[in-house]
């Protein structure tokens, strides 16, 4: 684990000299603007009302503040994705993976400390949005912040379960934008981020089910919105289980991705 800190502050240190500013707009647009058409839609269109099926999928009828943490939640999944999961295809591209490999690190610390850093980053850009959303006139509250620091510490675990097979994917195919984009299309219309997972097919909904994403987003609301529905135990306990799979899976398969994309370049 002693790879863990220096990861973290080489990758602060890069950070701060390179940030990538266009990422940062581009995601914060993306989440101002799903919470900007929620709220005319729900103004102009809903007339302030929400439909019975809402509340009872839902537990409330706090539309907006569904819509915001859920864009919120959408903001940390992509951005911390992006930091996680591009780690390894970044390193192959300015050419250092092959000395990464040499070293007697593991990987998982090396992915802990990329993890911190990414956290550190994406915690403010996400408050950034929230408030924001909360200039524009939505009203947020934190009735239970024991289950949000339990959610966003399960958000964590999900979020880097997830990434690790992703990144394998990216160093096997030897490209990141389709990969990535495919994965938060996904998760944009699977999780639940701007509606509820029951307006979904069967077949679809089960497939949302099976991200640990989703049940982080639950246990999110549970901890920020009064009256939702949700056994919030038990969904950490399927989302910290569902991360653990993901990330042993990862794992297992970043090796041989990693020896495809160095033999890839011995080729080139």
């Amino acid at each position: 684990m002693a790879a863990v800190w220096p990861t973290f502050v080489r990758n602060w240190r890069v950070t701060l000299r390179a940030y990538p500013w266009t990422y940062f707009v581009g995601t914060l647009a993306t989440g101002l603007l799903t919470v900007g058409v929620a709220l005319l839609a729900y103004r102009a269109i809903g007339g302030g009302r929400v439909a019975a099926s809402f509340t009872a999928a839902t537990g409330g009828s706090d539309y907006l503040g569904y819509v915001t943490v859920g864009a919120a939640a959408l903001t940390f999944t992509t951005r911390m994705v992006l930091w996680v999961a591009k780690a390894q295809i970044t390193e192959y591209r300015e050419g250092t993976l092959e000395s990464q490999l040499l070293t007697p690190a593991r990987r998982l610390p090396y992915l802990l400390g990329v993890t911190l850093q990414a956290l550190t980053t994406t915690v403010v850009e996400v408050a950034v949005l929230l408030a924001a959303a909360v200039a524009l006139g939505v009203r947020l509250s934190v009735p239970d912040p024991l289950a949000l620091v339990a959610a966003l510490a399960a958000a964590t675990v999900a979020v880097l379960g997830m990434s690790v097979p992703l990144s394998a994917v990216m160093l096997a195919a030897g490209e990141a934008h389709i990969t990535q984009n495919t994965l938060f299309t996904a998760m944009a219309l699977l999780c639940g981020f701007t509606f509820p997972t029951g307006y979904l097919p069967d077949a679809a909904r089960w497939l949302g089910e099976a991200l640990p994403v989703t049940w982080a987003l639950r246990v999110l609301r549970a901890a920020t919105l009064p009256g939702a529905s949700v056994d919030v135990p038990s969904a950490l306990a399927v989302c910290l289980a569902l991360g653990a799979a993901y990330l042993a899976v990862g794992l297992w398969i970043l090796p041989p991705a990693e020896r495809r994309a160095l033999q890839r370049s011995g080729n080139a």
